[in-house]
């Protein structure tokens, strides 16, 4: 993978580069950002580059024999460790080696996917995935050897905060007394469930969440979405890639068009209308309703934001921006905490299955007394 391939992060790209040209490589490095960051994309690019054969200053050259390899994962030098769990065609054994060629199908799909679409993907069931006792001695063993081709021997761990006891006692003395010409890539959602004496011997690159314009670009050019229909999805996938991913598939309607027509049924006490566009909530499905609701609850922040600061919202698309300026005048300071917590609670219910059209109708009228406060 290329740096040029990664939205953003430039902060980030401009520090890994730098250590490289520098020559200032930490052998052990923690790549620490939330589940759909760049973290795995930005580790893999980083590979890539400390092995290029004609290093660009902004990226690695894609066409020497390295990094046509690396581009594949197919690198001799560069090795991986995830979690796994026993399937249908591995019973025993269940060592990461045996599940590469899944491996790097899944990732060159997209680096961006999670554990749980890692399991599925290697037919897990309801397993869980770890990194077990059995991988620290295939670890070892990994290590030992010279690299073959490259200046270095990259192994990149994926998810180290799920390996066993033994496994991670393993890593941690190979840290300590790490091999010649070897570097550690470890590429973690959760640093805390990590032992201290592992993240103490690493260099942390913490990878920040992608914005919203970055997730709405993403979708443009892998999705083909227009741009109307990334926002909105940009707004509920909180920076992650992986959930924008997944949220194309379940957003089937405009939830901005259907918010604003709720509110003014709501703000007017037009309670005919309300039945009525309970009716097409139900018909929303449930995964769609909570997505609905999560959506309406990003917009009343823009809204509490915009009467704070106008300034402090960096973008909306011109019609989101007429509807905020005017909402804010009718969603202040003395009822934002009763509307939001309203939309919350009605997520929860939601959430455990009640009847939608009895949850949409009744915050409706709670709303409606809410909005009515001012």
């Amino acid at each position: 993978m290329l740096f040029s391939q990664i939205l953003g992060h430039n902060e980030a790209k401009q520090l890994l580069l730098k250590s490289v040209q520098h020559n200032h490589v930490a052998h052990a490095q923690l790549f620490l950002g939330q589940e759909g960051s760049a973290n795995l994309a930005l580790a893999l690019a980083y590979a890539t580059y400390i092995n290029c054969e004609d290093k660009q200053p902004n990226d690695s050259c894609g066409t020497c024999n390295s990094c046509v390899k690396m581009n594949k994962l197919v690198h001799p030098d560069f090795n991986f460790v995830m979690p796994v769990t026993s399937t249908k065609s591995v019973t025993k054994d269940v060592l990461s080696q045996k599940f590469l060629a899944e491996w790097r199908e899944f990732v060159l799909a997209s680096p961006y996917q999670g554990l749980n679409e890692w399991m599925q993907y290697i037919g897990a069931e309801n397993k869980q995935g770890n990194i077990s006792k059995e991988e620290s001695r295939q670890l070892v063993k990994l290590v030992s050897l010279k690299a073959f081709e490259g200046d270095y021997k990259i192994v990149l761990i994926w998810l180290p905060e799920l390996m066993h006891s033994t496994a991670a006692n393993a890593l941690l003395k190979l840290l300590e007394e790490p091999p010649a010409k070897t570097l550690f890539l470890l590429v973690s959602q959760s640093a805390e469930k990590l032992l201290a004496t592992i993240t103490s011997r690493t260099q942390i690159v913490q990878v920040r969440n992608f914005t919203e314009q970055e997730v709405v670009t993403y979708l443009q050019e892998k999705h083909n979405l227009d741009r109307d229909t990334a926002y909105q999805i940009s707004q509920l996938a909180e920076g992650s890639l992986n959930s924008a991913a997944k949220l194309t598939n379940e957003i089937s309607s405009d939830y901005f068009a259907f918010f604003t027509e709720w509110m003014r049924a709501c703000y007017s006490y037009k309670f005919t209308e309300v039945v009525d566009m309970s009716e097409k909530f139900q018909t929303l499905g449930r995964e769609n309703q909570k997505n609905f609701l999560l959506y309406a609850l990003n917009l009343l922040r823009k809204v509490v934001l915009f009467g704070v600061d106008s300034s402090l919202i960096t973008y909306l698309p011109p019609n989101e921006l007429d509807f905020v300026q005017k909402f804010s005048k009718v969603i202040t300071g003395s009822n934002a905490g009763e509307v939001t917590e309203e939309l919350s609670q009605a997520h929860y219910y939601i959430e455990r299955n009640a009847n939608p059209k009895m949850i949409f109708v009744d915050s409706s009228i709670q709303l409606a007394g809410y909005m009515r406060k001012n």
